[in-house]
């Protein structure tokens, strides 16, 4: 689910002794797999200024500093989408500077339009395709595109991930429903097309986020979809209460061919300001 370390901005809402011990808890089981992935919810990056920063507002916006790099890989963490409605709290160089942060620290990383991940265990080509509700990432109200980019990189691939941010948000979105979903005007897509569709084309696994809150799953064509994994590691700047503090590591089996096997949820919550336990 949602990874946000900490934040420089504004002061004083990063981990104690500069995030060391954030996922000490959980690193182990993050480790014990063949791929790990997370959502990357806001940017690694030292530099920039947030067009969300309005003077006397509330400011949302995100910035991890890159250093914390290290402490995503040292997790056992392989993927990584950065496609959602923080990555581009602080402007396009903070994107880069993100991706540059986890190409150092060997995390593979997908989000702005065209982007894939790749990487190989075991002998096998693996591709990760993350999506959001934004023609600034690659998008999920774009299935027409969604699909094309699924088939293309099909081919080349023994297997194919699909990440995708999106949804309504907090303790009113548990559920999925048919159909557009909206919040705060926004159009957050309809999911059940977007993820049907995108295993239609070639997709063998589907990972949702975004919600801030644990959803159900479905087998669809023997493929797995998520359709949230709720806030994971979120320190200092989120709402921790009630089921927005509750997430699960989800552990998921594949056949060689993509097959859903079977697998298990690992069940985690937050304490304090969001120390994942």
């Amino acid at each position: 689910g949602d990874v946000m370390l900490g934040t420089t901005v504004p002061e004083g809402k990063l981990p104690p002794d500069d995030g060391a011990h954030l996922l000490d808890a959980v690193a182990p089981l993050l480790a014990d797999a063949d791929l790990t992935f997370a959502n990357m919810e806001g940017p690694l990056c030292d530099s920039g200024t947030s067009a969300k920063c309005r003077k006397g507002g509330n400011c949302f916006a995100f910035r991890t500093p890159t250093a914390y790099a290290k402490y995503v890989e040292a997790a056992g963490i392989d993927l990584a989408s950065t496609a959602n409605n923080h990555s581009g709290d602080f402007g396009e160089a903070c994107r880069r500077e993100t991706e540059a942060a986890l190409d150092a620290h060997h995390v593979a990383w997908s989000g702005p339009p065209g982007s894939v991940a790749r990487v190989t265990f075991k002998g096998k080509k693996v591709a990760m395709l993350g999506f959001h509700t934004s023609g600034s990432c690659n998008d999920v109200n774009d299935l027409a595109a969604a699909k094309k980019l699924v088939e293309s990189v099909r081919g080349q691939s023994d297997l194919v991930i699909v990440s995708f941010h999106g949804g309504a948000e907090g303790t009113g979105a548990t559920r999925v429903k048919a159909g557009v979903e909206r919040y705060l005007g926004e159009n957050r897509g309809d999911l059940k097309a977007f993820t049907h569709g995108v295993i239609d084309a070639g997709a063998d696994l589907v990972i949702g986020h975004g919600p801030h809150v644990v959803r159900g799953m479905e087998v669809y064509k023997d493929r797995l979809i998520a359709y949230s994994l709720g806030n994971f590691a979120t320190y200092g700047r989120f709402d921790l209460s009630g089921a927005l503090g509750f997430t699960v590591m989800l552990e998921v089996s594949l056949a060689e061919d993509g097959r859903f096997l079977g697998g298990k949820l690992i069940s985690t919550k937050q304490e304090g300001k969001g120390v994942p336990m």
